[in-house]
């Protein structure tokens, strides 16, 4: 191998590589998870709220479809965009009573919800809106 062909490998990877660095751009697709057409209101208690990136999740414990108490995970926007909307770590904090109107599971069976709106009655917080 001769030195032009070693320097021209050398350089293409130095070109290269903070490209390969960069974080995937990959998400998953909220109509294969969620009924996207469908809108289910539960009405509960935090039990969790984890506030983070891609997406947060809020925790909450409430009756299903048969009035059984269960645990719903209800997903939400990322941490960085609900900052832009004033949501911040601590606002919704474990015991809050909550009302949640979201899109249902595909898979009833997993309690899972992405969130389109929630509002705590007891202030009259509210937050609403879409993300992607």
């Amino acid at each position: 191998m001769s030195n032009k062909t070693i320097l021209v490998g050398v350089i293409l990877a130095g070109l290269s590589g903070p490209v390969m660095m960069l974080p995937a751009q990959a998400h998953h697709s909220f109509p294969a998870t969620y009924k996207v057409d469908e809108q289910t209101k539960i009405q509960g208690t935090v039990k969790a709220f984890l506030f983070r990136n891609p997406h947060s999740f809020l925790h909450v414990e409430a009756a299903d479809k048969d009035g059984k108490m269960v645990t719903w995970a209800v997903e939400w926007a990322a941490g960085g965009a609900l900052s832009s909307q004033g949501v911040s770590a601590s606002t919704l904090r474990p015991g809050d009573k909550v009302i949640i109107t979201g899109n249902p599971a595909r898979d009833a069976a997993s309690h899972r919800l992405r969130m389109s709106a929630v509002e705590r009655p007891s202030d009259g917080w509210k937050w609403s809106g879409t993300f992607g």
